[in-house]
C-alpha cells in the first residue's frame, strides 16, 4: 500500500530523530563530547566536589580514574543513544512505556546543546542552533500519540527551522566569531579564496533569515522556503564529508566526519516533512466541497 503523505511526514521525522541519536552515539563511542567542560569548570564544580569528596580541586581533575569515569560515562551515554536510535525506528510497534527512553534521549540532547553553549562563551545562539536537533525525538513522540494535531506540530517545527537557521546565519555573517570551519569547508568544496568565501559565507547567512521568515508565509511562497531550506540542510551537513575528505587518510576522514554529517541530517529531513504536511493540507482544502 502506498504510504499517505501524512505517513511521509511520519517517517521523515522517525529518520530524523534516529539520525540525530545514531550520529551523536557515533560521537560519544569514538569521539568526544563536551562533559569535561562543566566537570572541569572550577567555578561551578570546585566548592561542589571540596566538599563531597576528600580530594583537592587539583587533585580532582588530574585524577585518573576521574577522567576514565567521564569516559566511561561518556561510552554509556553512546549505548543509551544507539538504544535510542533503534527505539525511535520502532516506535510504532512499542509499548508506550518504551517512548520515556526517547523522551530522556531527548533531554540528554538539551543538555549536550547547553554545554555546548557554555563552551562557546554562552552564545544563545550556539544552543538554539541545535533545536532541530533536539526538536527531533520531540516531534516524534508528538506525532507518535496522536493526540497533537498535526496542524499545530507544523507551526512547532517551522519555530525550530527558523531558530536553527537564524543562529546558522548569525555565526556565517560573523555576529558570533565565524568558526574556521565554516571557511575551511567552503575553500576546500568550493576551491574559492577567503575573500570570495566570506562574500559566499555572508549571503548564505542573510539567506538563512530570509528563509526563517519565508516559511511562514502562505503556501504559495512558503512552499519555495521550504524546499530551500530542504536543499540547504542537505547540503551543509554533506559537506561536513566533503569539506573534510582526504584521499590520503579516507578511513579516518569518514570515521571522523560521517556521524558529524548524520545527526545534522533533521536540518533538511524536518523542512522536507514540514513541505510533505503542508501540501497535504493545502491540497485538502482545494479538494473540499
Amino acid at each position: 500500500m502506498k504510504p499517505t503523505n501524512s505517513g511521509r511526514t511520519f517517517l521523515l521525522v522517525q529518520i530524523a530523530a534516529a539520525c540525530v541519536f545514531a550520529g551523536r552515539a557515533w560521537q560519544h563511542l569514538f569521539w568526544d563530547a563536551p562533559y569535561r567542560e562543566l566537570l572541569w569548570d572550577d567555578v561551578l564544580m570546585k566548592p561542589f566536589i571540596e566538599k563531597i569528596t576528600p580530594w583537592t580541586w587539583h587533585e580532582f581533575v588530574t585524577n585518573l580514574a576521574v577522567d576514565e569515569a567521564i569516559q566511561q560515562w561518556m561510552t554509556g551515554v553512546g549505548i543509551f543513544y544507539a538504544l535510542c536510535a533503534v527505539l525511535s525506528l520502532v516506535i510504532h510497534r512499542l509499548p508506550k512505556f518504551f517512548r520515556f527512553f526517547i523522551g530522556l534521549g531527548a533531554a540528554g540532547l538539551v543538555f549536550l546543546a547547553l554545554l555546548y553553549m557554555k563552551e562557546h562563551f554562552f552564545h544563545l545562539g550556539q544552543f538554539f542552533e541545535f533545536t532541530l536537533q533536539f526538536g527531533s525525538p520531540i516531534f516524534l513522540l508528538l506525532l507518535s500519540g496522536k493526540t497533537f494535531p498535526l496542524p499545530k506540530l507544523v507551526v512547532w517545527m517551522k519555530i525550530a527551522i527558523a531558530l536553527t537557521f537564524v543562529c546558522h546565519g548569525l555565526y556565517a555573517i560573523g555576529y558570533y566569531p565565524r568558526p574556521g570551519i565554516y571557511f575551511e569547508m567552503t575553500m576546500n568544496i568550493l576551491n574559492i579564496s577567503q575573500a570570495a568565501t566570506t562574500t559566499f559565507l555572508l549571503t548564505a547567512g542573510f539567506l538563512d533569515f530570509i528563509v526563517a521568515i519565508g516559511i511562514f508565509l502562505p503556501w504559495k511562497w512558503a512552499k519555495w522556503f521550504l524546499l530551500y531550506a530542504t536543499f540547504w540542510g542537505l547540503a551543509t551537513s554533506l559537506a561536513r564529508i566533503a569539506g573534510n575528505f582526504y584521499t590520503e587518510l579516507p578511513w579516518l576522514s569518514l570515521h571522523e566526519w560521517v556521524h558529524q554529517a548524520v545527526f545534522r541530517f533533521p536540518h533538511f529531513l524536518i523542512p522536507l516533512s514540514v513541505y510533505i504536511a503542508m501540501k497535504k493540507s493545502t491540497s485538502e482544502v482545494r479538494s473540499a466541497p
